[in-house]
């Protein structure tokens, strides 16, 4: 980190006020909707936002609810801090993996109850639900290391590969998308898709139907053009 990280003022930032101020305005009110919709508890969780060459990211240790425009808490790609004055969230080396190896514009990790149990049970979800097909094929589990280090990092980038969301073992989620919005949406989805595996495989006597390879590619391909107005 740098020892005087630079704020929204600074002449020499080389991104517009404005954008980096809205990034951070959606970026909270993605955090705080994680724990409105249960899908963490108190401060655990984080959420981050590629703005250029910056990243901002969730402060460690700070209630969502309380954090208001110059609280703003950036880091470049290298994870020096470049904006603010809150320590960034103890999970960055997971988010800063994700942004320098993929196409992710944003990140969200939950702890989501459903999801997290299913990753204490299972190395990869099942494909339950043809939504698998938008996370780009069933869901893997990422092997447990302790949070915040690069091991974690290393696993959860070896989970995604051909994937937009992973779960953690023991630990919770992690979702990648090109905005915050489809990063959690992926998120909710993976949770759903969980409750439902619990749910089906909890039924005495009976072992839930799982869709064909052939299924999900299918379904990806039909999902990938959704909302489109050219989409058939």
């Amino acid at each position: 980190m740098t020892d005087q990280p630079r704020d929204l003022d600074d002449n020499t930032c080389d991104l517009r006020k404005g954008e980096i101020a809205r990034a951070w305005e959606q970026l909270v009110a993605t955090a705080r909707r994680t724990v409105a919709d249960r899908l963490v508890v108190g401060t655990s969780g984080n959420v981050s936002v590629r703005v250029g060459d910056l990243v901002l990211v969730t402060p460690s240790g700070v209630p969502y609810d309380r954090l208001a425009p110059g609280d703003v808490t950036g880091v470049d790609l290298d994870g020096r801090q470049v904006l603010g004055t809150l320590t960034p969230t103890s999970e960055l080396p997971m988010h800063l993996a994700v942004h320098r190896t993929t196409d992710a514009r944003a990140v969200v990790h939950t702890h989501a109850v459903h999801a997290t149990a299913v990753s204490t049970l299972l190395t990869e979800l099942p494909p339950v639900h043809y939504m698998t097909g938008a996370l780009g094929g069933p869901v893997r589990v990422a092997p447990y290391a302790t949070y915040g280090t690069e091991e974690l990092a290393r696993n959860l980038l070896d989970a995604l590969t051909g994937r937009t969301a992973c779960l953690l073992q023991n630990h919770g989620t992690l979702t990648y998308g090109a905005t915050l919005d489809q990063a959690y949406d992926r998120t909710a989805q993976l949770e759903w898709m969980c409750h439902l595996w619990l749910t089906a495989a909890s039924v005495p006597g009976r072992t839930p139907n799982l869709l064909t390879e052939e299924q999900i590619r299918e379904a990806g391909e039909k999902l990938s053009g959704y909302g489109r107005r050219d989409a058939r």
